[in-house]
């Protein structure tokens, strides 16, 4: 059908991480702030695995009493990181040409309850992360999200992995992107940001580990990190960087 409204499918993809990139914390940080955690739970695993690490700890907040109108309420409160709601409106008035998904190691329930009362819920076409579900006791519990043969990643979700499949899938549906964006910050970020190719754009938050891990891997083996580089502090420069691209019809 020429001509019909939303016929054509959005041109570029938008990736996203959640914390310390959307919002200006870490939110598994937030969930335990102004608690004593037992001795037992105070260090996150050297060896072994975050994720379970952190199903223990809701685990016992919730025998404290924690409910999940107070997880919500906490989710609800993390700051976004600066300049984030001015690109989140940016990218509402221009929907039609940004496809937006979040790769994420937190977990669904707490980006969900965030992005809505952010009003940006329905931004996104698609939310990758932990699965977490309120259980019988009224406890929120948390799953791993996949599992993969990634060296580098955390054994429960590998970003690339993910990302890799979601193109495939969109691929075969028939969504073509020019270009690949991805806004993040932490080592989990660079791993998928190694199959950008040289027409996608790494918008890396500045000095966080994502950030150094680019400028590395540039120092050691130049050209073999593709994408171009575009460091932000205040998620208003991505802003900026995405409207001159359409300024210049991409």
């Amino acid at each position: 059908g020429v001509g019909m409204a939303g016929a054509r499918p959005p041109r570029f993809l938008l990736v996203f991480d959640f914390d310390e990139t959307i919002v200006d914390e870490n939110s598994d940080d937030s969930v335990v702030r102004g608690r004593a955690l037992p001795e037992s739970l105070r260090q996150s695993p050297r060896g072994g695995s975050y994720n379970e690490h952190m199903r223990r700890v809701l685990g016992w907040l919730g025998e404290q009493g924690v409910r999940p109108a107070d997880f919500r309420a906490v989710y609800e409160n993390i700051p976004l990181s600066p300049g984030m709601a001015e690109l989140f409106q940016f990218l509402s008035k221009h929907h039609e040409l940004f496809e937006l998904v979040l790769l994420s190691d937190a977990n669904t329930f707490g980006i969900e309850a965030k992005l809505r009362a952010a009003g940006a819920r329905s931004l996104f076409r698609k939310i990758f992360s932990n699965p977490a579900s309120i259980d019988r006791r009224g406890f929120l519990t948390l799953g791993p999200y996949h599992s993969h043969q990634c060296p580098q990643c955390p054994a429960n979700m590998c970003k690339r992995k993910i990302l890799s499949e979601y193109l495939q899938e969109r691929a075969r549906e028939d969504a073509e992107f020019q270009r690949v964006f991805y806004v993040g910050d932490g080592a989990n970020d660079f791993c998928p940001a190694g199959i950008l190719t040289a027409a996608d754009v790494a918008f890396p938050r500045k000095g966080y580990p994502m950030h150094r891990l680019i400028q590395e891997a540039q120092e050691k083996q130049p050209g073999a990190f593709q994408a171009a580089v575009v460091p932000w502090e205040s998620a208003t420069e991505v802003a900026r960087y995405l409207q001159e691209l359409l300024r210049r019809k991409c």
